[in-house]
């Protein structure tokens, strides 16, 4: 079922796809997580899969950001094809500039300051100075209100400012797909609706938000459609 946002002023001035799967299957074990599952996401869209526990959003989110193998299918991220397995050497450094990914319990560096946490990537993985990572990394907290908490350490921070932080890092290298799993999962309604607007600020023509999320309500004020997994498949007429 799509579900279209009428209040999201999203125009999408280049339909152009940015992300494709195709055919993905994945096992573990005996259990079979994926079963063929396909889509077609446009820039600038925000899609929210939704589906029962089990039903392999997690998984693909994780499959797109090449921390997931598979056996069969294909995934195109913005030019950057990953086959069957996991994307090969020499294309994680160029999947990683394409695809920032924001886990449902942050997994900021315990030890790290946010804003260290933020730059890191950029300098160690990409080769960034650490001039120009860190202003942007103040720039990205700046954006998401939480620059006043730059010197804080995860442990020190609340569950929505941890989000942000993690949000920051996720689009630390402006990736034109960013994931986030289950984002409400520990949200009052408040920082629900304060998500809703953070969400909607971050999509842009060149970046497309995908959501693996349990939240209808935030699925229908957030995204501009969804796409519904069943037993690891889409659900028919969903995409």
């Amino acid at each position: 079922m799509n579900l279209v946002n009428p209040l999201n002023p999203v125009n999408l001035v280049n339909p152009a796809s940015v992300l494709r799967l195709h055919n993905i299957h994945l096992r573990r074990g005996a259990r079979t997580v994926l079963a063929g599952v396909n889509a077609n996401i446009a820039r600038g869209e925000i899609v929210a899969l939704m589906g029962p526990s089990g039903a392999g959003k997690t998984t693909i989110l994780r499959a797109i950001a090449g921390l997931e193998p598979f056996e069969q299918g294909s995934i195109e991220i913005d030019g950057v094809m990953v086959e069957s397995g996991l994307a090969p050497s020499g294309a994680i450094k160029q999947l990683r500039r394409k695809v920032g990914i924001v886990f449902q319990f942050h997994c900021l560096f315990e030890h790290l300051p946010a804003l260290k946490n933020v730059w890191l990537a950029p300098v160690h993985a990409h080769g960034v100075s650490q001039a120009d990572a860190e202003r942007r990394a103040l720039e990205l907290l700046r954006s998401l209100g939480v620059e006043h908490r730059a010197q804080a350490f995860p442990r020190e921070l609340s569950g929505g400012e941890a989000q942000r932080v993690a949000i920051a890092r996720a689009l630390a290298v402006d990736p034109p797909v960013l994931l986030m799993d289950e984002p409400t999962a520990s949200l009052d309604p408040i920082r629900r609706a304060e998500l809703t607007a953070i969400v909607r600020g971050l999509v842009t023509r060149e970046r497309t938000i995908v959501i693996a999320t349990h939240d209808e309500e935030f699925a229908r004020d957030t995204a501009t459609r969804v796409i519904r997994l069943v037993e690891g498949r889409v659900e028919a007429g969903s995409v």
